[in-house]
């Protein structure tokens, strides 16, 4: 399992609520969360074969931005 952190644009349940539905959608993500507290809104997801690239085309598509950290 690799475990990728991203800085994200998540800033409330609201915007967790919009992307839910494109990571858990996403078989090959085993878990993920994000720490909307943490000014970075870190967005930190476990899995086996997802790269950060692919992530972030994902969260892109759900209207969000990720970055490396």
């Amino acid at each position: 399992m690799n475990t990728i952190t991203l800085k994200t644009n998540i800033k409330c349940n609201g915007c967790i609520e919009k992307v839910t539905p494109h990571l858990d959608g996403e078989a090959r993500i085993e878990k993920w969360e994000v720490d909307t507290k943490n000014p970075n809104k870190p967005l930190t997801i476990t899995t086996d074969n997802f790269s950060e690239t692919e992530i972030i085309n994902l969260l892109e598509k759900a209207g969000f931005k990720g970055e490396k950290m």
